[in-house]
């Protein structure tokens, strides 16, 4: 890795292990704290290495910087004198406190912190921010450029969910055996979240939308090495997460443009990805609970299989009617038209998306319908798409939808 490569990429990396050890030390409370500790490390590195000075092991001397930092902190800060020092005075003196960036409790602690961002006191899209500025080390701008935002919106919504979570005197530990269920549905949801944002990202940084993917299976991961997350939901959302992932390299195009799932090259698909997101599906069939991870990780695991057979539509038109049953959306209802006109042809399928009037107003919606038609009625299909190029937001799905314009009027 070249040298103006190392700083970016360690902050990436470490800067979210930092923050996460020193949270869980000085609490929700003081969590501005430990950011600022981190992000003067990183400053004091980028001044220190400015000349290519590069120390031998640089994590060891990010750790060793932000502990030193810490401790000067806590020596010199009174207001950890009836706060966070009560317990650390009676064991020890600041200059031998041991501030441990260990393997073990850098996980421990993300873990912890994780439980605590995840509470349904913020709104979903605040503990998605949170979590990818404080889980997973993500930059205002980065996190502004996922949102498709700006960075004053989102360093506001990140300080009101950082005060919501001091008034409830959110306490950064892990549940124990009776909370973790109830709390894991939330935890569960926002990892669900962090992926699809970048999954379904109308950003046009495709890096960006890898990390986000990656950021989610990585914390997902972290619970399915804990034994006491390691539950079938868990490892049915890790099964999810390895399917779409496998796919990633396969739908979307050099000018970082989504490719439609029927015109997607196979052989782009990751055979790695999707070994595992099988491996862990069947891990995710223990018990009897049936979440909706489970039913859209099969779904996704038929996605992941390159024949066009009778079999394998219905197979996923049956996942659909189950997960409509459990938990009802419209977007899953759309998507459960699509494999509808698969398995029982176009006809069927446009009956059943018209009754979705609650989706009029999106460009999906439409273009589906678009799709649809296309063999059909011309003329619907044409109208179709162009109310759906109307309603589109993003340069991306305009050119996909001009495209499919132009593929129509071609024919």
């Amino acid at each position: 890795m070249k040298n103006n490569q190392i700083l970016p990429h360690l902050y990436r990396t470490e800067y979210r292990k930092i923050i996460a050890v020193l949270a869980r030390l000085f609490g929700f409370e003081h969590i501005q704290v430990a950011e600022d500790i981190a992000s003067d490390t990183f400053l004091l590195a980028s001044e220190t290495w400015a000349d290519g000075k590069i120390p031998v092991n640089p994590a060891a001397w990010l750790y060793t910087v932000a502990k030193n930092k810490a401790k000067d902190y806590l020596k010199h800060n009174t207001v950890f004198d009836q706060k966070v020092s009560l317990h650390l005075r009676a064991e020890t003196t600041y200059a031998e406190l041991d501030i441990d960036l260990s393997d073990a409790n850098i996980n421990d602690s993300q873990l912890q912190m994780m439980f605590a961002i995840c509470q349904p006191a913020i709104p979903a899209e605040a503990q998605v921010g949170l979590a990818l500025r404080i889980l997973c080390g993500f930059g205002i701008d980065e996190i502004a450029d996922a949102f498709l935002s700006n960075k004053e919106t989102i360093n506001k919504r990140l300080f009101r969910a950082k005060e919501k979570l001091r008034e409830q005197q959110v306490k950064i530990e892990f549940p124990d055996n009776q909370e973790i269920n109830k709390r894991l549905e939330t935890v569960l949801l926002t990892l669900y979240l962090l992926f699809n944002e970048g999954y379904y990202s109308t950003s046009g940084n495709t890096n960006m939308r890898k990390d986000l993917c990656l950021e989610a299976m990585r914390l997902n991961y972290l619970l399915i090495e804990n034994r006491a997350t390691d539950l079938p939901q868990v490892n049915a959302l890790f099964s999810l997460m390895c399917f779409h992932a496998s796919r990633f390299e396969a739908r979307i195009d050099k000018n970082g443009e989504i490719i439609i799932y029927d015109e997607q090259d196979s052989s782009l698909w990751n055979d790695e990805l999707i070994s595992r997101g099988t491996h862990y599906l069947i891990r995710a069939a223990k018990g009897n609970q049936l979440t909706r991870y489970h039913l859209e990780a099969a779904i996704a695991y038929w996605h992941t299989q390159k024949a066009d057979s009778a079999e394998k539509w219905k197979n996923v038109l049956q996942l659909y009617n189950k997960l409509l049953i459990l938990e009802y959306s419209p977007m899953a209802a759309l998507n459960r038209t699509y494999a509808l006109a698969k398995a029982e042809g176009k006809v069927q399928a446009i009956i059943e998306a018209e009754k979705l009037t609650q989706l009029t107003d999106s460009h999906l919606y439409h273009s589906l319908l678009g799709y649809l038609y296309r063999d059909i009625d011309h003329e619907k299909a044409l109208q179709h798409l162009q109310t759906a190029l109307k309603l589109a937001k993003t340069s991306q799905e305009k050119n996909q939808i001009k495209r499919n314009i132009k593929d129509l009027d071609a024919t």
